[in-house]
C-alpha cells in the first residue's frame, strides 16, 4: 500500500475499525475511505455495489459486522448469522468485481470446536462441534474464512486474507450491558461497583474458563503487516494471538485493580461459561515476522482509561 492508495475501512467507528484508521493514519496513509452505517448499508447488495463502483477502493479491511457476548448470541442467533453472512457476501463480490488488490477478513476463535486441543491450530477447524451458545455467529465467520480460500483458488489471485484474532479488546469497544464481550462487560460492571461504593459484585459463570486476549491496535498492526506480506502467505487462514491466556477470575482481578474496586467478587454458576478454553497457536503468522506488542496488563489500563474518559458516550457513569 502506498500513502495515496485508496483504502476502505468498513466499521471504522468500532473496536478494530477505529484502531485500523489510527494505524493507517499514523503510517501516512491519506486516502482512507469510511462510511457510517446510516450512510452505507453493507447488508444491501445494491448499496455495496454502487459504493464500490463509485469509490473504487484498492484495499479493504472488513471490520464491520454484528458481534456480541454469550447472552446476545443465545438470544439472537439468526440475526448474528444473517447479518454477517450478508455483509461478507456483498463485500467479497464487490471486491472481486472491482479488482480490489487485497481485502482482509476477520474470523473468530469461536469457529474452533468447543473441546478443541489447546493451543488451537488452524488445521483443527471443522474437526468438531462449535460452542452452541455462539453457533450462529461462528458458522457465519466460518463461511467467510472458507469463502476467502474459495475466491482465491478459483480466481488464481491472492486477493482475500483471512485472519482469526482471539478475543479482542481496547478503546471503542462495545460496553453495552447486554451485548458486550467478557472483558468490556467486566470493565463496565466493576467500574460501576467502584463508583457506587458497593461491597461486592456478582459476575457471570464460574470464572474458571480461560481466554486469550489481544489488544485492538495489535490486530490493526497485524492486518497492515499481512497486506504488506501477502505474497509470503498461503491461501489459508492465520491465527492472531499473544500466546498467553488467563482465567476469567484472573481477568476480573486485573480489571478490579485497574478501576480501583476492592470489594468481593461472587460468581453466579447458574449462568453459562461458554467454551472451557480458547488459546490460539499463532506460530504460522508469527513466523512471518509479526508479534503482538501490548501486554494484557497495559492493554487493560489503556482500555479502562479510555472508558473513564468517554463514559458519557458509552452510557455508563463510573
Amino acid at each position: 500500500m502506498f500513502e495515496d492508495s485508496r483504502i476502505y475501512v468498513a466499521g471504522h467507528t468500532g473496536l478494530l475499525g477505529s484502531a485500523l484508521v489510527k494505524k493507517l493514519s499514523d503510517s501516512g496513509h491519506r486516502n482512507i475511505i469510511t462510511r457510517r452505517r446510516a450512510e452505507l448499508d453493507l447488508t444491501s447488495q445494491s448499496c455495496v455495489r454502487e459504493f464500490f463502483k463509485t469509490e473504487r477502493p484498492e484495499y479493504v479491511f472488513l471490520a464491520a459486522g454484528l458481534t456480541g457476548g454469550i447472552a446476545a448470541n443465545k438470544t439472537y442467533p439468526a440475526d448474528f448469522f444473517h447479518t454477517n453472512i450478508a455483509i461478507q457476501d456483498n463485500v467479497f463480490e464487490a471486491c472481486r468485481a472491482n479488482g480490489v488488490k487485497r481485502a482482509v477478513f476477520y474470523g473468530s476463535s469461536c469457529v474452533y470446536p468447543r473441546l478443541c486441543p489447546q493451543p488451537m491450530k488452524e488445521k483443527y477447524i471443522m474437526t468438531g462441534q462449535v460452542e452452541e451458545t455462539s453457533e450462529g455467529y461462528a458458522m457465519a465467520k466460518l463461511a467467510g474464512i472458507k469463502a476467502c480460500k474459495a475466491y482465491n483458488a478459483q480466481d488464481g489471485v491472492k486477493r482475500f486474507i483471512a485472519l482469526i484474532p482471539n478475543s479482542m479488546y481496547g478503546p471503542n469497544d462495545n460496553f453495552d450491558i447486554e451485548n458486550s464481550h467478557v472483558l468490556s462487560a467486566l470493565i463496565r460492571k466493576l467500574s460501576f461497583a467502584f463508583r457506587e461504593g458497593e461491597k461486592s459484585v456478582t459476575l457471570w459463570g464460574s470464572g474458571n474458563p480461560k481466554r486469550e486476549f489481544i489488544f485492538s491496535s495489535d490486530v490493526a498492526a497485524a492486518s497492515i503487516f499481512a497486506v504488506e506480506n501477502a505474497d509470503k502467505m498461503e491461501n489459508a487462514c492465520y491465527n492472531l494471538g499473544t500466546g498467553v491466556d488467563c482465567s476469567i477470575k484472573e481477568l476480573a482481578s486485573m480489571i478490579a485493580g485497574a478501576v480501583g474496586f476492592k470489594g468481593a467478587m461472587e460468581w453466579d454458576t447458574s449462568k453459562p461459561d461458554g467454551t472451557p478454553r480458547k488459546l490460539l497457536d499463532s506460530s504460522r503468522f508469527k513466523s512471518l515476522g509479526w508479534n503482538a506488542s501490548t501486554t494484557l496488563e497495559q492493554g487493560i489500563k489503556d482500555t479502562c482509561l479510555w472508558y473513564k474518559e468517554n463514559y458519557f458516550k458509552v452510557g455508563q457513569c463510573i
